[in-house]
């Protein structure tokens, strides 16, 4: 600076006339022209690697022209570089390489739009289509679990079930025959004939010994759409169901447990199964069922009842033994036998008898 000629006058001036005009330290003036004399070229922190960017680069394109096949991914060439050559690199150091040079292999994306699902699965009549899924339960004991189930797209009734620790084709199979036996009376050839099986696309219901065996029943295959869960939407809202009723939260010994936990949540079938229907059998007169419609549990007057227990003096409580909570139950229905209050519909007109 201090022989360079000014292009206004013609003359030099030298640093310290300067600096001073400008009202700035020499010293900031000399830090910052060594600092442009001595700025590094900016790279990458971190041990020096043994091969370089552009030698990487060499060796990619190389194995790529001597490949058999016609584009390669980037995990079999870090492969075939790090065990076949022996030159130790990283494989997102080769991932990052191709993916800037655009030496990836073009990858599939799906095609068309989203689908939104506007159909309706739930059928009209009973004994249309039924659906059915696998899901997977943990024990301490026996480890994992499989719990397969029939349900009804009528009404999401649970028509057949079966627990085992080998989730196999022979045991999906055994919720269809117990729900064909029980709605047909036989599994005999054609028994379910007209009946269609939502299905996704497991092993055990693509297996041949599994398709064989329905069409022997004479019930038609229907496979959920794939990665589209929500084509067997009746199945998996029930397994989904089930386990925030008695799987989450609690832990099971073992599958025995499990069984009868499973058996509590379906006890509704205990209504209307051939062992009570035998025992009313053999006392004519003395009982008569009036079961109520399909999700219609609040025409039940023992279920008002016990809503309303649960809402009033049920609500909320902690007891340290069953003895107490056995006291307050009997001391609030001997309060709410106190004052009765006749129950009266005021929205329906059922004609109730």
């Amino acid at each position: 600076m201090s022989a360079t000629i000014s292009e206004a006058t013609g003359k030099p001036y030298g640093i310290q006339r300067v600096c001073d005009t400008w009202e700035m330290p020499r010293s900031s003036f000399y830090t910052r022209k060594s600092r442009r004399l001595e700025s590094p070229v900016p790279q990458k922190r971190g041990p020096k690697t043994l091969v370089t960017d552009a030698e990487l680069l060499a060796l990619i394109r190389d194995d790529l022209a001597t490949s058999l096949f016609t584009g390669e991914g980037h995990r079999k060439v870090w492969g075939r570089i790090r065990f076949v050559k022996g030159i130790k690199v990283g494989r997102k150091r080769v991932l990052r390489i191709m993916r800037e040079e655009k030496l990836l292999l073009p990858h599939r994306v799906v095609q068309g739009g989203k689908q939104e699902h506007k159909g309706k699965i739930i059928t009209t009549v009973p004994n249309d289509m039924w659906g059915t899924d696998g899901t997977k339960i943990f024990t301490v004991d026996d480890g994992w679990c499989w719990l397969f189930t029939a349900i009804e797209h009528w009404n999401a009734e649970c028509v057949g079930w079966h627990l085992t620790k080998t989730g196999d084709r022979f045991a999906a199979l055994q919720p269809i025959s117990m729900a064909v036996n029980q709605r047909f009376g036989s599994v005999g050839k054609d028994a379910a004939r007209g009946l269609t099986l939502r299905m996704d696309n497991g092993s055990q219901y693509l297996s041949e010994h599994f398709q064989n065996q329905i069409k022997f029943w004479g019930i038609a295959p229907s496979f959920a759409f794939v990665s589209q869960p929500q084509t067997n939407g009746v199945a998996e809202r029930f397994n989904k169901t089930l386990k925030e009723q008695i799987i989450y939260g609690r832990t099971y010994r073992n599958i025995e447990e499990l069984r009868i936990a499973v058996t509590v949540l379906d006890n509704h079938s205990a209504h209307i199964s051939k062992e009570t229907m035998k025992y009313l059998a053999t006392r004519p007169g003395r009982f008569e069922y009036v079961h109520t419609p399909k999700h219609g549990s609040w025409l039940n007057l023992v279920e008002c009842a016990f809503s309303e227990m649960a809402r009033s003096f049920l609500r909320h409580i902690r007891v340290t033994s069953k003895e107490e909570l056995k006291e307050r139950i009997l001391k609030g229905i001997a309060d709410i036998n106190e004052a009765p209050v006749p129950f009266r519909w005021k929205k329906f007109d059922l004609e109730l008898t």
